[in-house]
């Protein structure tokens, strides 16, 4: 197995765990608040809040997965009626300016997590850093994956093949 596979194969599972374990956390906090209210008529003062958390870093994550399955949306009804090696470049060109904007997107949070690390979150006591560095890592990921793709799209132009399982987009 090629080292960029073996290493998508291990953020895929990371991922997955992850996203699965902050789901499972999100929904029990969500569920044992509404519990809390309806059962015993008193509130939890942090779990709306761990769970917008949650839901955040669920979110932001989940952009990397989108890029993993092809799953985000694309407009493609001019690049549908190209030939197949046109398609490819546009492809590439197309994930170039997504790298570009991932790279600003990514300077700017890096700098808001910076900025915001004395900051509390005031039910769940923890630095509001921590939730911006949900959109650090999210883009960090799908920066990745977007650079396996354009090397695997590069790789089948040059080999004058069908694109196969892109890097980055490995299960």
């Amino acid at each position: 197995m090629k080292k960029e596979r073996k290493f998508f194969v291990i953020v895929n599972r990371a991922e997955d765990i992850c996203l699965v374990a902050m789901f499972v956390v999100m929904v029990s906090v969500i569920f044992l608040q509404i519990i809390m209210r309806f059962v015993f008529n008193d509130s939890l003062t942090w779990s709306e809040e761990l769970g917008k958390f949650m839901f955040v870093w669920i979110s932001w994550l989940g952009i990397s997965i989108g890029q993993r399955r092809n799953e985000h949306i694309k407009i493609t009804m001019m690049t549908d009626r190209l030939p197949a090696a046109a398609q490819k470049i546009v492809l590439i060109v197309a994930d170039v300016f997504l790298i570009l904007i991932l790279a600003v997107t990514i300077y700017y949070s890096i700098m808001l997590v910076q900025t915001q690390q004395r900051v509390p979150y005031a039910g769940i006591k923890i630095s509001t850093s921590w939730g911006y560095l949900s959109l650090v890592l999210g883009c960090v990921f799908m920066l990745l994956r977007l650079i396996g793709e354009i090397a695997g799209t590069i790789r089948s132009l040059i080999h004058g093949e069908p694109k196969e399982a892109i890097e980055g987009g490995a299960n």
